[in-house]
């Protein structure tokens, strides 16, 4: 059995919190960082707006849910990205300035953005967008087809470059650390399993395969988004489309 190098032991020896060690709301100091904004130049894409009532039953869609990494190629509808979307990381409520999100988050903080590499989108160029949950709606990064790119990046996993789109959470570390220290990269993983599971379920709502992938080469995914991958940390990614 291959056992664990001392850095995973001694990461979660380091980051433990007991009776001497623990957060205490109300010592930190620093402002939160702002949530990822790009230039205002850079296209943007509306989406429609997501359905928020009815729709399949959660027991049944917890029933039925299964990884799938069989994709027919054919697209997804705008529609349909907007729902994912939205079940996944969008606006369900807002409390003053504060706006809350479907899926839940350490601290109410979301370190993780959602960066889309998308294959056979109707209405939408191949290419890389970001989600911009306040607007609900996509900023368009670089178009081009990089299918074949990040199927490598995925360590040869080819259902990337069959799928419709593949879903890329990138952390912004200094989102959660700036409250929980080191104990945020805990946090931000945790995070992460919350989003994929809760994409998955959507997917299967919507009638659509997914599977959750971490395997990849983190350098090499980042490189495909434009992030540098250490403030900003590939995750997790999740490949959805018609099965």
């Amino acid at each position: 059995m291959r056992r664990p190098t001392a850095i995973g032991p001694e990461f979660h020896e380091a980051t433990k919190y007991h009776a001497g060690r623990a957060f205490t709301p109300g010592l930190q100091v620093s402002p939160a960082p702002p949530v990822t904004v790009w230039d205002a130049s850079l296209p943007r894409i509306e989406l429609p707006p997501p359905q928020t009532a009815d729709g399949p039953g959660l027991w049944a869609t917890i029933a039925a849910r299964r990884s799938f990494r069989e994709f027919t190629g054919r697209p997804v509808s705008l529609s349909q990205l907007s729902q994912l979307l939205w079940a996944i990381g969008g606006i369900t409520s807002r409390r003053g300035d504060f706006a809350f999100r479907a899926c839940a988050s350490a601290g109410g903080l979301y370190p993780l953005d959602t960066y889309l590499v998308v294959n056979a989108v109707e209405g939408l160029p191949r290419g890389v967008v970001f989600y911009e949950p306040p607007e609900h709606r996509l900023c368009l990064l670089a178009e081009g087809d990089f299918s074949r790119e990040l199927a490598r990046a995925a360590l040869g996993q080819e259902f990337c470059a069959t799928a419709a789109v593949v879903l890329v959470w990138v952390a912004v570390v200094a989102r959660s650390a700036w409250k929980y220290s080191d104990r945020a990269y805990r946090y931000i993983y945790m995070d992460a399993g919350h989003l994929g599971a809760q994409g998955q379920l959507a997917a299967e709502a919507l009638g659509l395969g997914s599977v959750n992938i971490g395997a990849f080469f983190d350098d090499d995914v980042a490189n495909i988004l434009g992030v540098d991958n250490h403030q900003q940390i590939v995750t997790y990614m999740m490949a959805v489309g018609p099965r």
